[in-house]
């Protein structure tokens, strides 16, 4: 008896198997976002400390933990999107059309 590869799904079919750079990412994506929660809570403390104890390094700490906080969030930002694209879910972009030698450089009003 031999295997019947027709109709609409008789593709090949990708291997589902480990992928640690998943690993990596997700690793990656959790530490990020507890970096970040730990900064913003750092932020508020030092800022409730700037405010109430006027110490002028308490702003100089929050001033630190918001840039690191951003920093973080920003970052886990990215690897989430690198994460959609290693799980199939968004694709590269198009690329750009490549220039026609033939055509003249500048358009129309470098032409005259």
């Amino acid at each position: 008896m031999t295997a019947v590869s027709s109709g609409k799904r008789a593709g090949d079919r990708q291997k589902r198997g480990f992928r640690p750079v998943l690993l990596v990412l997700a690793v990656g994506i959790t530490l990020c976002v507890v970096a970040w929660g730990y900064l913003v809570y750092a932020a508020i403390d030092f800022g409730s400390a700037a405010r109430h104890d006027d110490e002028p390094s308490a702003w100089w700490f929050l001033a630190i933990a918001a840039v690191g906080a951003v920093a973080c969030l920003f970052l886990g930002f990215m690897l989430v999107a690198r994460f959609a694209r290693a799980l199939g879910l968004t694709s590269a972009p198009a690329p750009k059309p490549r220039r026609d030698p033939s055509v003249p450089k500048g358009g129309k009003r470098a032409a005259r």
